[in-house]
C-alpha cells in the first residue's frame, strides 16, 4: 500500500484499517516512510479526526512500536493512574502509599516534568538518595514485598510516541484529541496495568481549559481502554488554582508528607480519597466505592499511608530523616513575601501563570535540557474564596537567585484576582467517565 494514499484517505475524512496506520507507524520507526509524509497524516487527523477505533488502532500500533511491561509476576489487580497534567500536581506522592496501604499492588511509572507542570520523578528526587532508576526485576520485587514501587519510564516505551510528539510539537497539532489520547493511552498500555484510572484536568492550569474538551478526551481514552480490554474509568477533576499550596519540588514533597498525617490542604486530601476510592474498588478490595473511600480515609488518619511511604522512600535508597523532620528537604536560600495590594476575597489563581513562574524560577524546565532547582518554587497562603486584607501575604516565593525572583513576583501577583464579593464555589470534581457514558455532578 502508498503511504500517499493513506494519507489522502485520511484528508478526505475516511476511515483508516488497522493495517494502513500499522504500515505508517512501523514505516515511520523503520525509516521508509519520511518525516514529511507523517507531519501530513497528523495535520490530517487534527482536521478530520478520528473514529474510536482508529484511535484504539493507532495507539496500539505506538504500543507494538517499543516494550511492553509485564507485571504478571506481581500479586494480584494492578491498577494504574494517570493524570494528565497540573499545577501543584503531587498526588502520586499521596496516592500510591495509601492505595498500597489498602492492599492494592502500585507499580507506577513516573516521568519528569516539562513546562508548568511538574513531574513526579523530580519530586521524588527532593529526596536525598531516593532512586527512579530500577531494573525491571527490581522494580517487580519491589511491588511483591512492599505492595509499592515508583520508577522512571523506560527509554523503549512507546518510542513511536516520542517520535510523533516531536512532530506534533512543531506543526501546530499537539491540540488534537485523538493524538492526545492516543499518546497517554499507549504508555499507560504499555505499563501492563490491568486497569486505568485517569485524572482528567480542566481549567486554566490544564492542557484542557474547558470541560467539554476535558470530557472529550476523557470519552476518547475510555474508549480506547475499553477496546483492548482494560477496565477504565476517568475523572474530571479542576485545575482553575494550583492543587494544594505548593508549586515545586521539594516543597511538594514536604506537602505531600503533611497530607499523610492527617493534615494537609482539604483539596489535595478529597482528591487522593476520590482517585484512591476507585482504585482499591477497581482492584476488588472493595465492595463499593463508598466502601473503599472508608477505608483509605481511615487508613490515612491512623498513620498507615505515611508508615507505607516510608516504607517506599527506604526500599529505594533514600533517607527517610525528612518524614520526622521536613527541615532536611532541599531548602531556598530566601523568601520572598508578597502582599495583597487591597481587601476584598480571593477569586481566581491563574494555575497557569503560577506554573509558570514557578518555572522562571527554577521549580520546571523550559526545555528538557534544562537543569532544576528542587528547593525553589511558590508557597499560596490563600486560595481562592479566602478573605483578604491589604497587606496580608498572598504568597511566599522560595528563591535562590535573586533575578529570577524579580522575574517571578509581579507575574505571581497577577496571577490572584481580588473581588469585592466572594467568588461562586467551584467543584473538586466535574463528573466521571466510564465505558457505560458521561456523568456530570
Amino acid at each position: 500500500m502508498r503511504v500517499y494514499d493513506i494519507i489522502l484517505r485520511k484528508r478526505n475524512g475516511m476511515e483508516l484499517s488497522a493495517g494502513e496506520i500499522n504500515h505508517l507507524i512501523s514505516g515511520y520507526m523503520s525509516g521508509s516512510v519520511p518525516d514529511y509524509q507523517i507531519a501530513a497524516f497528523i495535520m490530517a487527523v487534527f482536521f478530520q479526526g478520528m473514529s474510536a477505533k482508529e484511535t484504539s488502532d493507532l495507539t496500539m500500533a505506538i504500543v507494538e512500536s517499543g516494550d511492553r511491561v509485564d507485571l504478571s509476576a506481581i500479586t494480584g489487580r494492578k491498577v494504574d493512574k494517570h493524570s494528565t497534567g497540573g499545577v501543584g500536581d503531587k498526588t502520586t506522592l499521596v496516592l500510591g502509599p495509601l492505595v498500597a496501604a489498602a492492599g492494592v499492588p502500585v507499580a507506577k511509572m513516573s516521568g519528569r516534568g516539562l513546562g508548568h507542570t511538574g513531574g513526579t520523578i523530580d519530586k521524588l528526587e527532593s529526596i536525598r538518595g531516593f532512586s527512579t532508576s530500577l531494573e525491571r526485576e527490581v522494580f517487580i520485587q519491589n511491588v511483591n514485598r512492599i505492595g509499592i514501587s515508583i520508577g522512571g519510564q523506560t527509554g523503549n516505551l512507546a518510542p513511536a510516541d516520542k517520535k510523533l510528539y516531536a512532530l506534533r510539537d512543531v506543526t501546530a497539532t499537539v491540540d488534537s484529541i485523538p493524538l492526545i489520547a492516543s499518546s497517554v493511552m499507549s504508555k499507560k498500555i504499555a505499563a501492563g496495568a490491568d486497569a486505568i484510572i485517569l485524572d482528567v484536568k480542566t481549567g486554566d492550569g490544564a492542557f484542557m481549559k474547558t470541560l467539554p474538551s476535558a470530557v472529550d478526551l476523557a470519552k476518547a481514552m475510555v474508549e480506547i481502554g475499553t477496546h483492548v480490554g482494560r477496565q477504565t474509568a476517568a475523572l474530571i477533576t479542576d485545575m482553575e488554582q494550583p492543587l494544594g499550596q505548593t508549586v515545586g519540588n521539594a516543597l511538594e514533597v514536604r506537602e505531600a508528607v503533611e497530607c499523610l498525617r492527617g493534615k494537609g490542604p482539604d483539596d489535595l486530601r478529597e482528591l487522593c480519597l476520590v482517585l484512591g476510592s476507585q482504585m482499591v474498588h477497581q482492584a476488588g478490595q472493595a465492595g463499593s466505592v463508598d466502601e473503599a473511600r472508608g477505608l483509605l480515609e481511615e487508613i490515612l488518619d491512623n498513620g498507615r499511608g505515611l508508615d507505607k511511604f516510608r516504607q517506599l522512600v527506604v526500599n529505594q535508597g533514600g533517607d527517610a530523616a525528612f518524614i520526622d523532620d521536613l527541615s532536611v528537604l532541599p531548602r531556598a536560600g530566601e523568601r520572598v513575601e508578597l502582599a495583597a495590594p487591597e481587601d476584598g476575597y480571593i477569586s481566581g489563581i491563574r494555575a497557569e501563570q503560577i506554573g509558570i513562574a514557578a518555572m522562571m524560577l527554577g521549580a520546571g524546565r523550559e526545555t528538557k535540557d534544562s537543569q532544576i532547582d528542587l528547593s525553589v518554587g511558590i508557597e499560596l497562603k490563600k486560595k481562592r474564596g479566602a478573605r483578604v486584607a491589604r497587606g496580608e501575604t498572598l504568597a511566599l516565593l522560595h528563591v535562590s537567585n535573586a533575578e529570577k525572583a524579580n522575574l517571578s513576583k509581579n507575574m505571581v501577583l497577577k496571577a490572584f484576582t481580588i473581588s469585592k464579593e466572594p467568588p461562586v464555589a467551584r467543584k473538586l470534581v466535574w463528573g466521571q467517565v466510564t465505558a457505560e457514558g458521561v456523568e456530570l455532578y
